[in-house]
């Protein structure tokens, strides 16, 4: 059903020869209509409601029934979606129900959602977008010269008369490679600099991306690895003060773990100039503290158990102060007022602040060009590995032993369960 008013002409073969004149008007949703995605979601959400689902709050495509000390998740993208809980009883007669009602097709265990292909391994969980990155690469970048990191240390010679006209390649491909940024959190601040520059583009710019794609084509099958674990958030949050040689704005970075895993990471230009460092870590730790709360809301509707104060480490130790010292002096006069919820969050002791070396700041890899070696350094920390390169016969046993020792030196010390994980769906 449609709720809007929406005419149509009539199609061809099928006009009125006494009202050739008339118009059609909808009272359902055509495949194409630009309502019919909404019309779709209103239609199947009601019926998952109607099951006993409650919709999250904090991801309104989540949908959430409890039974007991079981749960079942059922999230939904258009006409794309993944079933999983703990029951797997009640997974097979919920798929049964939803066959009735609306044609879709069981796919079996999830292997491949939206371009993500997940890979269940003994040791854990792989997420990683090999195919895509090789449809990516297809756009000229093919066997092409494999470069160490995805973007370089030495600032490129502005050339102010060296226009790039050809804008129709540039932003797919840009827009391409922040969809890739999902499972590949160590380019997140090279795409996010790639994407600034979608008006006036300068041949610089493709230089810059044209780096990214080749450092894409020597890790094409790399991706994020999940491993059973503590289920306690732990942030880093850094900022790298006046980074924009042209607008002096600072960059903001953060990852946030779950355990040993990495959830949420954020590499973005804060939006007005920050009068300090101290400022501009005090901003990007307040946009941390932000999505701690949106994740804890999350887990507090999974039932998932996680303690507080959430710890969020910094690299710098005025912003710190300035975050627990709740007195307005003359030096937070500039501070926007929204900033200072790291305060109450403090205050509130749901975050608590430590320092952290530079050095040791994981969020470093969010906020600035690295060198390779401090860039490869980070990336392994944030548990990204090889994926095994699957072939129509399986894994072949020398690249899954080798993608399993990369695995296993990319995670921390601390011992990690292996208990088996809940069984899913996709439809």
């Amino acid at each position: 059903m449609i709720y809007e008013d929406v005419y149509m002409k009539q199609p061809l073969g099928y006009k009125d020869s006494v009202h050739p004149d008339y118009v059609c008007k909808l009272s359902k949703a055509l495949y194409g209509l630009q309502q019919a995605p909404r019309a779709w979601y209103s239609m199947f959400s009601s019926y998952l409601v109607q099951l006993g689902f409650q919709s999250s709050k904090a991801a309104t495509s989540l949908f959430i029934f409890t039974q007991g000390i079981h749960i079942t998740l059922v999230l939904i993208y258009l006409d794309d979606i993944v079933i999983t809980g703990s029951d797997s009883s009640y997974i097979t007669s919920l798929i049964n129900k939803l066959s009735q009602r609306f044609v879709m097709k069981d796919l079996g265990p999830v292997h491949y959602f939206l371009g993500i292909e997940v890979t269940t391994l003994p040791y854990g969980l792989f997420l990683s977008q090999a195919k895509y990155a090789s449809d990516v690469l297809r756009a000229g970048m093919i066997d092409c010269k494999v470069v160490g990191s995805p973007a370089s240390v030495k600032p490129s010679i502005p050339d102010c008369d060296s226009f790039f006209q050809d804008v129709s390649l540039y932003r797919p491909l840009v827009g391409s490679l922040q969809y890739l940024t999902l499972t590949r959190p160590k380019i997140s601040f090279s795409v996010n600099v790639a994407c600034q520059h979608m008006h006036a583009l300068k041949l610089n710019h493709f230089k810059a991306v044209k780096r990214i794609l080749r450092y894409i084509e020597g890790s094409v099958h790399q991706g994020l690895h999940f491993v059973p674990g503590p289920l306690t958030l732990t942030a880093f949050a850094d900022a790298d003060w006046a980074r924009d040689p042209v607008d002096r704005r600072s960059t903001t970075g953060f990852g946030v773990f779950m355990g040993h895993n990495l959830v949420s990471w954020c590499a973005k230009k804060q939006h007005t100039v920050a009068r300090s460092s101290t400022k501009a870590e005090y901003r990007a730790m307040a946009q941390t503290a932000s999505d701690l709360v949106w994740l804890q809301q999350l887990f507090s509707e999974l039932h998932i158990p996680s303690s507080t104060p959430h710890v969020l480490w910094c690299d710098n130790k005025s912003a710190i102060a300035l975050a627990c010292n709740p007195v307005y002096h003359a030096r937070t006069k500039h501070i926007e007022i929204d900033y200072h919820f790291i305060r109450e969050q403090v205050l509130n002791r749901q975050i608590v602040l430590y320092h952290i070396s530079s050095e040791a700041q994981l969020a470093d890899i969010f906020t600035k060009a690295l060198s390779v070696s401090r860039f490869q350094l980070l990336k392994s920390k944030l548990m990204v590995a090889n994926l095994p390169i699957r072939l129509r016969g399986g894994v072949k046993e020398k690249e899954k032993d080798t993608a399993a020792a990369d695995l296993n030196s990319s995670s921390t010390d601390k011992e990690v369960s292996t208990s088996a994980g809940p069984s899913g769906s996709i439809l």
